[in-house]
C-alpha cells in the first residue's frame, strides 16, 4: 500500500467513512460463496524438519515423495480428495459426506485413517530400501462447515474455514502413528462398534466451552 492510499484510509477511519478498497484484477483466490459440511483430514509427518536437515536435496525430495504419494493413494481409495500438501502434511476431505443423514459414509474417513496407520510398516520398508530415515506421522479428522475457493494456480478447489483450522490444531494431540478426531465428528460416529474412542484432551479455543478431542483405534476381534 503506497503512502497516498494509506493517508486516504487513515482519514476515512477518523471521519467514520467507509474506506474504498480497489479490488485486484485477476484475483488469485476466488471463493465460490458456497458452504458445505464435510469431513476433513490432515496427515502430518512428525519431526520432519529435524530428519530432513540431515538429508541431501535429492534424498529429501524422495523422502517426501514416498510418504505423500503413499498417503494420497490411500485417501483416494477411500473416496477422499487431496486438496494440497502443506510442507510435510496433506490436507484432504470427503466430498460425498455433505450432511450427516447418511451415517454409513462416515466410516470412510475413519477407515482411511486406520489404513494410513496400518501402512506404517510398508512405508518404512520402502524408506529403508531407499536408505532414508524412518517416517512417523499423526492423523486428525473432524466434521463441519467448510468454504471452498478456486485458485489461479491449481486445478483443485482449496478449502477453508473453522473445521479445517480445528483439524490442524488438534493434529498435535495425536500420539505418534495414531489418529484423533474432533468432538463434532465423534458425536456422529461414537456408536460405531468397530472402533474404540477415548477422550485424550480438550482444545482450548478461547470460547466458553473447550472442544473435546478423541483418539480412535480398531476394536480387536
Amino acid at each position: 500500500m503506497d503512502e497516498q492510499t494509506s493517508m486516504k484510509l487513515f482519514k476515512s477511519l477518523k471521519t467514520n467513512e467507509t474506506p474504498k478498497v480497489d479490488l485486484v484484477q485477476g484475483e488469485v483466490i476466488a471463493f465460490t460463496k458456497t458452504f458445505e459440511n464435510y469431513c476433513v483430514g490432515i496427515v502430518d509427518i512428525k519431526e520432519s524438519t529435524r530428519l530432513t536437515a540431515m538429508l541431501s536435496k535429492p534424498d529429501m525430495c524422495q523422502y517426501y515423495t514416498i510418504f505423500l504419494n503413499f498417503m494420497a493413494s490411500i485417501i483416494r481409495k477411500h473416496g477422499g480428495t487431496v486438496v494440497k500438501n502443506v510442507g510435510d502434511s496433506l490436507l484432504y476431505y470427503f466430498p460425498k459426506i455433505s450432511d450427516n443423514t447418511n451415517r454409513s459414509l462416515f466410516a470412510d474417513p475413519l477407515d482411511c485413517g486406520m489404513k494410513m496407520i496400518e501402512a506404517h510398516k510398508v512405508v518404512n520398508t520402502k524408506m529403508y530400501q531407499e536408505g532414508l530415515p524412518v517416517v512417523n506421522y499423526r492423523i486428525s479428522s473432524d466434521y463441519g462447515m467448510v468454504m471452498s475457493a478456486h485458485s489461479a494456480n491449481s486445478f483443485t478447489e482449496d478449502i477453508f474455514g473453522p473445521t479445517v483450522n480445528l483439524c490442524a490444531k488438534i493434529n498435535s494431540m495425536a500420539k505418534t502413528n495414531t489418529m484423533v478426531i474432533g468432538g463434532d465428528l465423534y458425536q456422529i460416529v461414537r456408536s460405531f462398534k468397530e472402533y474404540r474412542f477415548e477422550s485424550v484432551s480438550e482444545y482450548h479455543n478461547g470460547l466458553k466451552h473447550d472442544y473435546p478431542v478423541y483418539s480412535i483405534s480398531h476394536v480387536k476381534v
